[in-house]
């Protein structure tokens, strides 16, 4: 079967994400490559937070993928079924790539990630948000790990008369092979914020007001603390986008939906299938590492087809994080263990939420 151009692509990346993007552009001028994303514009997720209290970011954070290729293409398809050697796609095309690239991500409550594909709707549903919140007097954060943090802080910043709640089952903030000296600073920005935090104890049930919406509503936890909110948002539920996978590949997926990779990337068992990003089991949900990985991928395919043995050897890397609180505010751990202050933090990805980065990776002119 051969796709509507009358030929195949030699390497086929299945997901426009951070990992996509970046893989498809560095083999963009050598092989002939095909991405295929069910979005109509890359989102910028790492800029959800603030366009939720800040809207006037939200014509950034969809960014079109019209000037990414210069050769290749991009198929605006969702991926069905995908066995390691085929992939069926929702119009009912199949792809059947020398070399097959996984790089679709992870799904997650939002507003950290958009739930809609269509770019209007999802503006809309951002824009609601704002709205809502803005109408709040008090705002209840399930879970305090990163992106509640995060929007914690984002809020502070937007609204800082607004009482904000953050509620996890752990003990501590911000789960992870992270430095105590980093939870010890982010708690002190919070206190600093006036962030609550009723930690060590889950809820006895979620609110029975939807997520998002305004209106008043109280909820009990374990410990039997009582909390009174006017809206709530689900900052925990990471999940791997692997429905798709079937026959052979279904070996390399674990229980959780995560795929097995080989330290050169590759699908376990399949050495023309490579995994990057969340689905990669090697470094599964780490913030920051599809692009690394994606000049890993890169340029091991390229050494494929160029037949050679040399492969390129990924590493994971040590635990890093860049967590700002609002645009001035934030702590992280950087690459040689540095715990970085809030001014540091805003040059780096603070101000602008990394979106001038991202709109040079897609070409975008400015």
């Amino acid at each position: 079967m051969n796709d509507s151009a009358g030929q195949q692509p030699i390497v086929a990346i299945i997901g426009g994400g951070y990992g996509g993007i970046n893989l498809a552009k560095a083999l963009d001028e050598h092989v002939a490559v095909t991405l295929v994303e069910p979005r109509e514009a890359f989102v910028h997720n790492i800029a959800a937070l603030r366009a939720v209290v800040r809207p006037e970011f939200l014509p950034r954070m969809f960014l079109p993928y019209g000037h990414l290729l210069a050769h290749g293409r991009v198929m605006r398809d969702r991926a069905v079924r995908v066995d390691g050697y085929s992939v069926e796609l929702a119009s009912g095309m199949q792809l059947r790539p020398r070399i097959l690239v996984l790089a679709t991500g992870s799904t997650y409550p939002f507003p950290a990630k958009s739930d809609t594909d269509n770019t209007a709707d999802a503006v809309d549903e951002y824009r609601a948000a704002h709205d809502n919140l803005a109408r709040a007097n008090t705002v209840l954060l399930l879970g305090a790990g990163a992106v509640g943090l995060e929007f914690a802080g984002e809020i502070a910043a937007a609204w800082p008369d607004k009482k904000i709640v953050l509620v996890d089952q752990a003990e501590h903030i911000l789960p992870g092979p992270y430095d105590q000296r980093l939870r010890d600073e982010v708690n002190r920005q919070l206190r600093d914020l006036g962030v609550e935090q009723v930690m060590g104890s889950p809820l006895t049930r979620l609110p029975d007001v939807p997520a998002g919406q305004t209106n008043r509503f109280s909820v009990i936890t374990a410990a039997g603390t009582t909390i009174d909110a006017d809206i709530w948002f689900r900052c925990y539920g990471i999940a791997p986008q692997t429905g798709y996978l079937a026959g052979d590949l279904l070996a390399a997926r674990t229980a959780e939906g995560y795929l097995e990779v080989t330290p050169e990337l590759n699908v376990v068992g399949f050495e023309n299938v490579y995994a990057l990003g969340d689905i990669a089991v090697i470094d599964a949900n780490k913030a920051g590492i599809a692009g690394r990985q994606a000049k890993i991928v890169a340029a091991n395919i390229r050494a494929q087809l160029a037949g050679s043995a040399e492969r390129t050897i990924y590493s994971p890397a040590p635990p890093v994080i860049i967590l700002p609180l609002g645009p001035t505010g934030g702590s992280g751990q950087l690459p040689g263990g540095e715990i970085a202050g809030p001014e540091q933090i805003s040059r780096i990805k603070g101000q602008d939420m990394m979106i001038t980065r991202y709109a040079e990776i897609l070409n975008i002119p400015s």
